[in-house]
């Protein structure tokens, strides 16, 4: 028995280095690749270029910008949903997790003229890079949904409720100060699924001819070969970044629920 256990840590052990290898090494040749300025000269020249570049601060911060008001359109309209489906309306569950996977069904140009066509008597929207928002709430929507969903059922939201309406409070008080601290990890774990998924999208925006990030990636891929490889290991660490944050928060959340459930 401890002999079997021993051949699976060792396969365990075997499988997770070839996983890493097979990550780090093609990350390890682009960092190579996007540090070397000359034969044997290696040094951060090409990531210096593309600070120091207009185009990468303007598409950049256009794109946070976007991700923090997709966050912020996305919670305000979500969270109120959920609570009101979970406590009132648990039948409509259904229908509710059936609407949400419809982006997954939906081609991106087909949901980019879609939603042009309806907001096109604003014109004032239309012409500017805040209708990308709109269209990533839509894309976010099934990750934000299941992770504020997640952090709904996991908690006794009949229960706490029914209490806060006993000392006289009204559902919005009751979300806002009994029911939010208790999905704080929800939220950010949808907070940081919406920003990297708004960091990383590149069709939509194209389309619409905006200049967001993943549109300037792609057009210093196809002009410059070292600053695209620079510019690639950056928009990879910001992406792992929002997933470390995911974790972190995840990691916390469980720790926390193990702890309240010893203290029973």
């Amino acid at each position: 028995m401890g002999t079997m256990k021993l051949k699976g840590r060792g396969w365990g052990i075997f499988w997770l280095v070839v996983g890493a290898l097979y990550l780090l090494v093609p990350l390890y040749g682009m960092a190579q690749f996007s540090l070397e300025t000359g034969p044997h000269s290696y040094g951060f020249h090409w990531y210096q270029t593309i600070f120091d570049s207009s185009q990468f601060r303007s598409s950049f911060l256009l794109s946070l910008r976007l991700a923090l008001e997709t966050v912020a359109i996305s919670l305000v309209l979500l969270v109120p949903t959920v609570f009101w489906v979970h406590l009132r309306l648990p039948r409509l569950r259904p229908l509710f997790e059936f609407l949400v996977i419809l982006p997954f069904v939906v081609p991106p140009v087909a949901l980019a003229v879609g939603l042009v066509g309806l907001f096109r008597p604003v014109t004032w929207l239309v012409s500017t890079p805040e209708l990308l928002a709109f269209v990533y709430v839509i894309l976010a929507l099934p990750f934000s949904y299941r992770s504020l969903d997640a952090g709904m059922r996991a908690i006794d939201l009949r229960t706490l409720s029914q209490a806060a309406e006993s000392l006289g409070a009204r559902w919005t008080t009751t979300l806002r100060l009994v029911v939010l601290p208790n999905v704080r990890s929800s939220l950010l774990g949808a907070s940081f699924l919406t920003l990297a998924i708004v960091m990383g999208e590149f069709t939509i925006a194209s389309l619409l001819l905006f200049n967001t990030f993943p549109v300037y990636i792609e057009y210093i891929g196809e002009t410059k070969a070292y600053p695209a490889a620079a510019l690639a290991l950056i928009s990879f660490v910001l992406t792992w970044g929002a997933m470390l944050g995911m974790f972190i928060v995840g990691r916390g959340r469980g720790r926390t629920h193990t702890e309240v459930a010893m203290t029973r």
